[in-house]
Formats: C-alpha cells, sequence, structure tokens
C-alpha cells in the first residue's frame, strides 16, 4: 500500500503541473470559450463532432483535470488513513482535496455563467495552493525530511515570520500576474522594464491595462529584491545547513528565472512557450517556499514544545522547593 500512495503523490504532482500550466495555456490562448458554456461536457456533447484548437485546449485541460481530482482524491484519502500519524499529513490531505475541488468549481463557473476578470484571476492562485499541498504531501511520503536531516534544522522566529510573509507577498504578486492574462494586458507596454523606456516616469499617460502591467511588474521586482535579500540572510546566518543554504539557492534561482522570462515575454511579444515558462518557474517557487513554510511551522512546534517542557521542570523544581522547606 505504502509504494501505491508513492505513485500516486508522484502522478497527483506531476498532473498539478500539468493542470496550472494547462490553465495558463488556456487563458493564454483565449481557449476559455472553447466548450461554449456547457460544462461538464463539450458543447453539450461527451464526443463533440465540431473540434476546434480551442475546443482541444479547453476540452484536454478538463480530462487532465479530472484524472488528477481522481487520483489527488485517492492520495488524500490514503495518506490519511495510513499515513495520519505524521503531524501535517491530515492537514496537507485536507488542504490538496479542498483547494483542487475550488478551483474546479471556479472554472465551472466560469464557464457556465461567466465571471469578472478579477474573479477569474483568483483561479491560478487556487491551484497554486492546491499544488504545493500535493507536493509537500510527496516530500512527506518519500521521507525527505529525513534524507535531508531537516529535522534539525531550527528557523528562527523572525525568520519563520519573513517566510509567512513572502509566501503571502508571492501569491499576490501571482494574482496580478493572471490579471494582466485575464483582461489582456500582457503587451501593453512595449518596453521593460519600465512602460516606455524614452519616459520611463510618464505615470499619468497610463491607462488602466498599463497600471496592471505596470503594477504586476513593480511587485514581481520587489519579490526579487526580497528574495535576494533573504538568501543572503540565509548564506550568513544558516550556511551550514544544506536544507536551508541549497534550498535557497534553488529558491533565488527559480525567482531570477522568473524575472528573465517574464522579460522575455515582452521581448518575444508573447510567445506561447516563454509564457508557459513563465508561469512553471513561479509554481516551482512557490513549491519551494511552501516547503519553507512547513519546516518554518516545524520549528515553531518544537520550539513550544522545548518551552512546555522547561515550564513543567520549573514548576516541578518549585514544589521540590517548598516542599523541602515545609
Amino acid at each position: 500500500m505504502f509504494r501505491t500512495i508513492k505513485w500516486l503523490s508522484v502522478v497527483s504532482t506531476i498532473g498539478m503541473f500539468f493542470i496550472l500550466l494547462g490553465g495558463a495555456l488556456v487563458t493564454k490562448t483565449d481557449s476559455g470559450a472553447g466548450c461554449g458554456s456547457s460544462w461538464p461536457l463539450c458543447n453539450g456533447q461527451l464526443f463533440p463532432n465540431v473540434i476546434t484548437p480551442e475546443l482541444i485546449i479547453e476540452y484536454s485541460h478538463r480530462l487532465v483535470s479530472s484524472i488528477i481530482g481522481v487520483t489527488v482524491l485517492l492520495l488524500a484519502v490514503f495518506a490519511w488513513g495510513h499515513l495520519g500519524h505524521i503531524r501535517e499529513v491530515k492537514f496537507l490531505s485536507f488542504i490538496s482535496v479542498f483547494f483542487l475541488v475550488l478551483q474546479g468549481l471556479i472554472g465551472a463557473a466560469a464557464v457556465v455563467w461567466g465571471q469578472s476578470d478579477f474573479v477569474l484571476a483568483i483561479h491560478f492562485g487556487v491551484s497554486l495552493v492546491s499544488f504545493a499541498s500535493i507536493f509537500l504531501l510527496m516530500l512527506l511520503i518519500f521521507e525527505i525530511d529525513n534524507k535531508l536531516d531537516a529535522d534539525t534544522l531550527h528557523i528562527k522566529k523572525k525568520d519563520r515570520i519573513e517566510i509567512y510573509l513572502l509566501s503571502i507577498f508571492t501569491i499576490i504578486v501571482v494574482y496580478t500576474g493572471a490579471l494582466v492574462r485575464h483582461i489582456n494586458a500582457n503587451l501593453v507596454c512595449g518596453s521593460w522594464p519600465f512602460c516606455d523606456n524614452n519616459a520611463p516616469f510618464a505615470f499619468a499617460d497610463y491607462n488602466f491595462h498599463q497600471w496592471v502591467q505596470m503594477g504586476h511588474r513593480s511587485l514581481a521586482a520587489i519579490l526579487f529584491i526580497w528574495t535576494f535579500i533573504f538568501f543572503i540572510k540565509v548564506h550568513k546566518n544558516y550556511r551550514n545547513n544544506r536544507v536551508m543554504y541549497y534550498g535557497w539557492i534553488i529558491s533565488f534561482s527559480l525567482i531570477l528565472l522568473q524575472v528573465i522570462f517574464g522579460a522575455m515575454i515582452i521581448f518575444t511579444e508573447l510567445n506561447l512557450w516563454i509564457a508557459l515558462f513563465h508561469a512553471f518557474f513561479i509554481t516551482c517557487y512557490f513549491g519551494m517556499l511552501s516547503y519553507f513554510m512547513l519546516l518554518s511551522n516545524r520549528s515553531a512546534h518544537q520550539e513550544q514544545k522545548v518551552k512546555v517542557t522547561q515550564t513543567n521542570k520549573n514548576i516541578l523544581h518549585m514544589k521540590q522547593s517548598a516542599k523541602n522547606e515545609a
């Protein structure tokens, strides 16, 4: 059974990658209406007789989502039943299913009733959380922590808080990036890094779409700088711990690639493969952040246990002293 759980975790994690990239592909190719307003069928048919490229993209995305939805559900049930003794497993199992269902409902509502671009932009962020929970489940199942000796890692409280805040900020950046795609603001600025490099501070001339585009770029720049600064802190304070040190080398590399491919979207005028890699790198980056959130939570839990133990020892010592004095 444990071997089955391992395979389910791998298939589910890889499948979530395809779901995320498939969703990005649907948005970037304007294939959201490829199956009309019919869901879960396509134009009211299980096997549509009129085939278009948009229909193939949309229907393939739905099919992959359905299959992976089943594997995620099986993974959550088996992991809960057989690995529930691991502290994080039950929570991650619930979150993975909950957000996957929520993602499907948002997609279905968009097809059947239509949604504003601001609501649709939430879709990618919800999928990202679902992916992260499944990714963490896979790491726990494969006992990555034991192999990397992550149990010896203690992340300081101020660094834990910064990791949590960085993760929340990443979701905000992801949302603004999704909003750029949904309102078709990808190419409203012809230059990079400014909207117009010849007039970099002509903010008064921006229209709504340009404000959204430059808002996303500004937040992405902050995320890149913040990640770099935190990586420097890790280099100074956690250099002897390979989980933190090499983990943040990977994280910084991913956010660097994210920025590079974001710029290349402009230079290549929205090349599809470049855009998909842009989505791929932010997915991997958030997966790394999620792992460090898990390790941060463990450090906090360990700190609490130490405090409780020390408090109990102090109480016992006080009782013993009072008894001796009596």
